[in-house]
């Protein structure tokens, strides 16, 4: 166990020698310009809050990354070739089928519902943070700075030892600072594609079929990703309105071809 110990802490070493750390005000003065005097920021076409309260399932189905779904079950390999892989290609291609066929009932039997809420609201950055207005009533929103109240979004800083080209990134160096003249806005958005799982996983537990308990969780993940992946593309092409003409297949989508980013809380930016 000592020696075990021992390879950790070298690994740990190993891995700080290879992405030097340099102190935070270092990495500030490296941060990325948007070259906001050469640049106006989009206003959004709708902006304030939009909720869907059923959002439709169907519309789902081809934004699904099918992927991840095979990583659940610890089949390696990216769809759609994992169908015809020489190893665990029959295993895929049964799971597959099992899936379409309870997607179906999902559909067509409303075993899930599907909520979202997004909302596009004025900011501007301050250094690391975000500066945002929030307005008590959804869309449309009065002029920016007219009667909303603020809240503040800090975010990190990548403080890796970088060549003077390369700058140390920060979340709030893409969204246009107070000092620009520049009116800039951000995006949030929150959704689940889970709603009504309980009865249908509690009824698979109850004649001991976990198999079909765990596809149906394994389908509503998907189903949230894949709702996930639609209202960014009508972000992008509808509310905010940047990229109107916008048509991406799905390969592209998963690719992550579009302009725009979605960072999540949480996880690296």
């Amino acid at each position: 166990a000592a020696n075990d110990y021992a390879d950790v802490r070298q690994r740990h070493r190993n891995r700080g020698d290879a992405k030097r750390l340099v102190p935070l005000d270092k990495a500030r003065a490296q941060r990325f310009d948007g070259d906001w005097a050469n640049y106006t920021p989009p206003a959004p076409k709708q902006p304030g809050l939009h909720v869907f309260d059923d959002y439709p399932l169907a519309e789902l189905l081809p934004l699904i990354d099918w992927t991840p779904f095979f990583n659940t079950w610890e089949l390696a390999g990216r769809y759609p070739a994992i169908l015809d892989d020489a190893i665990v290609g029959r295993q895929a291609r049964e799971l597959f089928a099992d899936a379409q066929a309870m997607l179906k009932r999902i559909v067509d039997e409303k075993w899930l519902r599907a909520k979202a809420v997004i909302g596009l609201f004025p900011a501007q950055s301050t250094g690391d943070d975000v500066i945002v207005e929030l307005h008590p009533h959804p869309s449309p929103l009065p002029p920016a700075g007219e009667g909303a109240s603020t809240t503040t979004l800090h975010f990190l800083r990548q403080q890796t030892d970088k060549p003077v080209e390369r700058p140390d990134f920060c979340l709030a160096d893409f969204i246009a600072p107070q000092d620009s003249g520049k009116q800039d806005w951000i995006g949030a958005f929150a959704v689940t594609a889970g709603l009504g799982i309980e009865e249908h996983v509690a009824r698979f537990e109850a004649d001991h079929d976990d198999y079909n308990a765990i596809l149906l969780k394994a389908l509503a993940d998907r189903l949230a990703e894949a709702l996930a992946e639609r209202l960014h593309q009508r972000v992008r092409t509808e509310f905010w309105g940047y990229v109107a003409d916008e048509t991406l297949d799905n390969e592209a989508l998963i690719a992550e071809q579009y302009r725009g980013i979605r960072p999540a809380p949480g996880y690296p930016a």
